[in-house]
């Protein structure tokens, strides 16, 4: 063991690089972490979620919807499409330009040439920017990439690494409705056919109809519903949830994740 103390000497190092890579490095980059700005916008981004959507973030995590949901929206890259807005005092010199450019799916340096060329015949043209990739292309996914700002006043953060379920980054764009999401969490083929989501129905009440029904009971698809005389009831938790779920929107442009709205 005459080596002893240079193969301690080397491990130790070894794991002070780790930490150092792991845990110090991060902390140091988004630890310090603040609002951004919307891009053309003077507004902040993100704003803190409401109360109850905070709390909702929570029965998220005790529920453990992150074993089957992502938050988390991949990017593959960036595309731009030349807009003709105008085509000046020369509109048929212009139109034949147009006509003979591609004009959509191109790189910025190629569309920025491009957008010169129809400058310089007269007209006038917009560079619209937008991300691409397989879940950018899934109806409501989310227009760019997740970025760190989108989780600033999230703890802890609910990246979640298996699709069991759809990715939810931007579910409170995609299926605003509350009464769509307490339903969902109730008896998801309700709304999502063949679904195998669990249904969530201990947090909620089913109880018989006195007098009136409640003003808080859930509607239902036709077949779905509890018996006559019964109706089902959104406990506190159920609501906090709903609310958390319909909080997540990845709908704005960043300067480090832009697109054109």
């Amino acid at each position: 063991m005459k080596n002893g103390g240079a193969v301690f000497l080397a491990v130790f190092i070894a794991l002070g690089l780790s930490w150092c890579g792991f845990v110090l490095a991060p902390a140091h980059q988004l630890g310090g972490a603040k609002q951004t700005t919307i891009l053309n916008s003077t507004e902040l981004y993100p704003l803190g979620r409401p109360g109850e959507a905070n709390l909702g973030l929570q029965v998220y995590r005790a529920n453990g919807c992150a074993a089957c949901h992502t938050e988390q929206i991949r990017q593959s890259g960036v595309a731009c499409d030349v807009m003709l807005t105008s085509a000046g005092k020369n509109p048929a010199a212009v139109s034949n330009l147009v006509a003979t450019l591609k004009l959509n799916g191109l790189a910025k340096e190629v569309a920025d040439a491009v957008s010169d060329q129809i400058s310089a015949a007269g007209g006038k043209a917009e560079i619209h920017i937008y991300a691409t990739g397989p879940d950018i292309a899934r109806a409501g996914w989310g227009m760019r990439q997740s970025v760190a700002e989108d989780y600033l006043y999230d703890y802890p953060v609910q990246l979640g690494s298996l699709r069991v379920g759809p990715d939810l980054a931007n579910i409170g764009v995609r299926d605003p409705d509350l009464n769509w999401q307490l339903v969902h969490l109730y008896a998801p083929p309700a709304e999502v056919k063949g679904s195998t989501m669990p249904p969530f129905r201990y947090l909620f009440h089913v109880r018989k109809i006195v007098d009136a029904p409640s003003p808080d009971a859930l509607i239902f698809p036709k077949g779905f519903g509890p018996p006559d005389g019964w109706e089902v009831v959104p406990k506190p938790e159920a609501n906090e949830l709903a609310a958390y779920l319909l909080s997540l929107r990845v709908n704005v442009p960043l300067y480090s994740a832009p697109f054109t709205p």
